[in-house]
């Protein structure tokens, strides 16, 4: 691939590029640019992250150095698991294991703990520099990358600690491209406004959209942190699981809100969009004849304008969807039939007494 090949790949299927004449003066200059997604080992993965594995595939196949930064004590932070050490640990090993299914694995990219950093000293004192140029309703802000929205009486002091150590993870790893979903755009910013700060390489920042809730529910504004409509794993009820049987995938998505038309907020089309374009390249109805017979997309946007003019049924576009989707998660279920030890049940089920000491890879 040319440089311009690259940066297409690169930002393909993305919502936001920040900013795109950075990213392409980047692989101007570097023939391995670093590049790196962190993600909190929290609980099950969801179809969702699946838009988080194209795109890491895509950074891979750019020429990108990538890490998966399994941010265990970020987790530990949030509550995850009820902070507790063991389980948030069990879920890095399961995230790393579905990536590895997924063609993310050790091969291609390398996997980092956040417990890896924070043994150094080092690593505190750029945490303490990330703090002392951000002000604390700055710091305020930026405080939605952890997903909660309580009250901020109800928030323990731990809480703070979290901005500044995305922001330092960032550095410290360290990469030039910062990838994540739309919610992670906070903590990039803030990375860059500290980088401006104190001449640190101000890292690029590429963003892929949120899946909403197949619920169909709640206010989507990543820009003003509001994200209480996206596909969530701590609420079954929105998702589908990553390693989900086609009854549950067919199960959830009979379920899902669909309104015929309807584009925006619509986790079945965002799905066709999002998920099964970028991996499959195109969307296939399977309809009786009355019904018109089966039919085939190649492309979004004449997908988008059969849809929008009501000549796509939202039950046969849910069966696609299913179909699609059971076809991409195959791999993960097999591989956990194949190594139950890594699977969901290691972690999903709490210890009689969590722990209080920082998690890490044992």
């Amino acid at each position: 691939m040319d440089t311009f090949e690259r940066v297409a790949r690169v930002v393909r299927n993305t919502q936001e590029v920040i900013k795109p004449e950075e990213v392409h003066a980047l692989f101007e200059r570097e023939a391995r640019p670093r590049a790196y997604f962190g993600i909190e080992p929290s609980g099950q993965l969801t179809v969702a992250h699946l838009i988080a594995v194209r795109k890491l595939r895509d950074l891979v196949e750019a020429g990108c150095e990538v890490t998966l930064f399994l941010a265990d004590w970020h987790a530990w932070i949030n509550d995850k698991l009820g902070g507790d050490r063991e389980r948030i640990h069990a879920s890095g090993r399961y995230m790393q294991a579905a990536f590895a299914a997924l063609g993310v694995d050790s091969s291609t990219v390398r996997v980092r703990w956040a417990s890896e950093l924070t043994g150094s000293s080092e690593y505190w004192a750029r945490v303490v520099r990330v703090a002392k140029a951000t002000s604390l309703a700055r710091t305020k802000r930026a405080m939605s990358i952890m997903g909660r929205g309580e009250e901020e009486s109800n928030l323990d002091t731990s809480r703070l600690f979290y901005p500044a150590m995305q922001a330092a993870d960032i550095f410290e790893l360290p990469v030039a491209l910062a990838y994540g979903g739309m919610d992670q755009r906070r903590a990039h910013i803030l990375a860059r406004e500290v980088g401006h700060h104190y001449g640190w390489p101000i890292p690029a920042a590429i963003h892929t959209p949120l899946l909403s809730s197949l619920k169909g529910s709640g206010r989507m504004d990543p820009a003003s942190g509001v994200i209480e409509g996206k596909m969530s794993k701590s609420d079954p009820g929105t998702a589908i699981t990553i390693g989900a049987e086609r009854a549950e995938i067919d199960q959830r998505l009979a379920g899902a809100f669909c309104p015929a038309r309807q584009v925006g907020g619509n986790p079945v089309v965002e799905a066709v969009r999002f998920i099964v374009f970028p991996w499959e390249g195109r969307l296939r109805l399977e309809r009786a004849e009355k019904h018109g017979g089966p039919l085939e997309f190649v492309d979004e946007a004449a997908f988008l304008a059969a849809w929008t003019e009501g000549r796509v049924h939202p039950q046969d576009l849910k069966g696609a969807v299913a179909a699609a989707l059971d076809r991409l998660v195959a791999p993960v279920r097999r591989y956990f039939i194949e190594h139950p030890e890594f699977a969901a049940s290691s972690f999903l089920a709490p210890r009689a007494a969590p722990g209080g000491d920082p998690p890490g890879p044992t």
